[in-house]
């Protein structure tokens, strides 16, 4: 059921509630394979991940099945409480956007009392098919969560979510004033997560929607990423990001950070084209994210 496991080495453990990464020499990088036995093991704090549900009730086009979505999600809730996470993250574009802003918040309505059977905590990035037509505080009160972006603590672990639906200039998306390829972290924010950061001792994860790891000049890319990302090497503290957007399984490390992009629910026909996954974060630092369907296996940290 899981795609190869792969895993680039990095060590990370946890001495004084503060993490520690060794990062290995490019000969000593390599694959490792996770064995059933150990993947199934239960983390210090076990996340369940999805992304890019892209729900609408309207004709596939191309490759993104919309419908189907509903479909795939009861999957995604039964297995989530087999595995029982301490809480579950959306990576953005719930919903996919309507011809008019009442089918818009009907499509929202219909996929948040599809993801109430989950009977777990649930926190949702902002992504830029959320605020199509809706603006960010009707999206914010349709889901029942306060704010964009802030952070909370869980078992000796920072969280932090992220939001870059915002225009260059600062302004958030809403009501189709924006294009996607314009997305950022704006000032205000960034202050905030350097802040956010500072204060903490934990070791942090960070839940974004548009990928934090690729050029500026991608279309895909948050467009002051490497501004972003200097904030969180200068913290010393972030492990992981987790993020979607681009539909597509990718990984990179940069700076001892493992930055992980997720397969979009929406994309494929049929179950067999579902993705989620579960993560498991490990007292040691070590994280291993099981993936379903066709969401990648990744283990980081231990050998």
């Amino acid at each position: 059921m899981h795609q190869p496991t792969e895993s680039l080495g990095r060590r990370a453990f946890l001495k004084n509630g503060a993490l520690f990464l060794a990062g290995l020499s490019a000969p000593s990088v390599k694959l490792l394979s996770v064995r059933a036995d150990e993947s199934r093991k239960r983390g210090a704090v076990r996340i369940g991940l999805v992304t890019d549900l892209h729900y609408a009730d309207k004709p596939p086009a191309g490759s993104r099945h919309y419908r189907e979505t509903i479909t795939k999600l009861k999957e995604v809730i039964d297995r989530f409480q087999s595995d029982e996470p301490e809480f579950v993250v959306f990576h953005g574009d719930l919903i996919d956007s309507g011809d008019s802003l009442d089918q818009e918040k009907l499509h929202l309505q219909t996929i948040v009392k599809a993801i109430s059977a989950i009977p777990f905590p649930k926190h949702y990035v902002l992504g830029n098919h959320c605020v199509d037509q809706l603006k960010k505080v009707e999206f914010l009160q349709g889901v029942g969560q306060k704010d964009s972006y802030y952070s909370f603590d869980k078992n000796g672990f920072h969280f932090v979510v992220l939001d870059s639906c915002f225009k260059s200039d600062g302004t958030p998306y809403g009501r189709r004033n924006f294009k996607w390829t314009d997305a950022n972290v704006p000032e205000p924010e960034l202050q905030w997560l350097q802040a956010d950061l500072k204060q903490t001792a934990h070791p942090t994860i960070v839940f974004a929607h548009q990928p934090l790891d690729l050029e500026d000049t991608d279309a895909h890319a948050v467009k002051n990423s490497s501004v972003v990302r200097q904030v969180l090497e200068e913290s010393g503290k972030v492990a992981a990001v987790f993020q979607g957007h681009s539909h597509r399984n990718h990984y990179s490390e940069i700076a001892d950070i493992h930055y992980c992009t997720m397969v979009a629910m929406v994309e494929g026909s049929g179950l067999s084209n579902n993705g989620y996954s579960m993560l498991d974060v490990f007292e040691d630092g070590s994280l291993v994210l099981n993936g379903f369907r066709k969401q990648q296996d990744y283990r980081w940290g231990r050998e």
